[in-house]
């Protein structure tokens, strides 16, 4: 079983900065592809920022320039870093991850999700 646990969401006014984290644990062979992607009330889900196990990036148009994703050296985390903050940032952001498990026997490739940390831009 593969779980991941974000954190560091909350209140913040506009114009500032949060950084969200997100840890990966479980019986992982690799991890491949980590993201963060976010929901506001009444809208659908929507990518804000992926990066590969090489380190390539990608970034939702909304938050270029605004934004970074990173992954720890053990790159089982990955980070995101979120600077100038507006109202419209306000969501629950979700990390998710591309992991292939190995139970001994057979690999096995998902997309695990966290339950999601609260952002709250104030204007």
């Amino acid at each position: 079983q593969v779980q991941l646990v974000e954190s560091g969401g909350g209140l913040v006014q506009a114009g500032g900065s949060l950084r969200l984290s997100c840890a990966a644990s479980g019986i992982i062979f690799s991890i491949n592809t980590m993201g963060w992607s976010r929901q506001a009330p009444g809208k659908q889900r929507e990518l804000v920022a992926s990066i590969t196990s090489s380190g390539s990036t990608n970034y939702a148009d909304s938050v270029k320039g605004r934004v970074t994703i990173s992954r720890g050296n053990a790159k089982n985390t990955v980070y995101l870093q979120m600077n100038s903050l507006k109202p419209e940032d306000t969501a629950v952001y979700y990390c998710n991850a591309d992991v292939t498990t190995y139970n001994g026997r057979r690999y096995q490739r998902d997309d695990y999700w966290g339950q999601g940390t609260q952002v709250t831009v104030s204007s």
